[in-house]
């Protein structure tokens, strides 16, 4: 019984070192991943937000983007 815990534990380690060189070698897209994890999670956030607040219209705001833009040049 002994010998499928010695390939159970081999085939962990396998994978464990197969992961960690991977996650070394693509460092970048791991960054990228997070990162538009991390901007899903604030769009989420930002959509829950605007669903309390009172609407709008897009007149307002295109607006206020065309005065915030005059502006900043």
């Amino acid at each position: 019984m002994a010998q499928p815990e010695i390939v159970n534990e081999a085939m962990k380690r396998a994978l464990k070192e197969a992961l960690t060189e991977t996650l070394h070698e693509q460092r970048d897209l791991l960054h990228e991943v997070f990162t538009e994890v991390l901007e899903d999670i604030a769009l989420s956030e930002a959509i829950r937000e605007g669903r309390q607040t009172e609407r709008i219209d897009c007149d307002e705001v295109f607006d206020t983007m065309e005065s915030f833009l005059s502006s900043e040049r």
